[in-house]
């Protein structure tokens, strides 16, 4: 299932939320040559996060630490990429509109760095490198999980069924996907045979249920919940940069 677009509106702009778009659009370009073998493979070795160099399991060859941060923005195949910037678009303004600029980018990039921990913990001798967005991803939708559990998703079921669900059903739907995903693949090195990296799905996802509530800023969230439509002087009173 394929979320098309919400239900809830927002307040201010989602400005971090579109440049995380172009940012991952930009790196998909312009580093890994949208796709093309060769740029692809070099930059998903380069900048993709490989667990047993950050655990000291084999040599070190790259940026080792610092891939939990460049892997967020590295992806895999044209489905990847477009697959994680739709579910991006659809969950991440509302975050974004209900913490704020800044707090959001701090949000995001955390839950990201979390998902890594979990990839890595459960493949702490895997020598392929994971890359994708789909971890921080993971954080926005446990967010709005637990912010607006019953704003309707207009969902698409390929190839031709569309219909309004309940965002706390879609969500669970899909979290309750990764963890039977995480379970078949418990105690297997994820990575044998490469494919999704369930287990930073999982951290993401958890990560964001739990920091959801430090970094939301109360006022936003409440005009949203009580459907009231802010001034721009209220805007500006809750300081969404910060």
């Amino acid at each position: 299932m394929l979320p098309i677009s919400d239900e809830n509106p927002t307040e201010i702009r989602p400005v971090v939320t579109v440049a995380l778009i172009l940012l991952n659009v930009y790196a998909w370009f312009q580093l890994q040559g949208a796709g093309t073998e060769m740029a692809l493979e070099a930059s998903v070795l380069h900048f993709g996060t490989i667990p047993c160099e950050i655990t000291a399991r084999c040599a070190a060859e790259g940026l080792t630490t610092g891939t939990i941060l460049t892997a967020m923005f590295m992806h895999g195949s044209w489905e990847h990429i477009l697959g994680n910037m739709l579910f991006l678009w659809v969950f991440g303004n509302n975050i974004e509109d209900s913490m704020g600029h800044l707090r959001f980018l701090v949000f995001y990039l955390l839950c990201g760095a979390v998902a890594a921990g979990a990839h890595i913990y459960f493949n702490v001798g895997s020598e392929l490198p994971a890359v994708g967005a789909s971890g921080a991803i993971s954080g926005v939708m446990g967010a709005y999980i637990v912010l607006y559990p019953h704003a309707r998703v207009r969902t698409w079921l390929p190839p031709i069924f569309f219909f309004d669900v309940r965002a706390m059903f879609f969500l669970m739907y899909w979290f309750a996907l990764q963890l039977f995903m995480a379970y078949v693949e418990f105690g297997a090195e994820a990575g044998e045979e490469g494919g999704v990296a369930v287990w930073a799905h999982v951290g993401g996802f958890v990560a964001g249920l739990v920091l959801v509530k430090v970094f939301e800023n109360h006022t936003l969230t409440r005009a949203r919940r009580n459907k009231v439509v802010l001034t721009r002087a209220e805007v500006a009173q809750a300081r969404p940069w910060m």
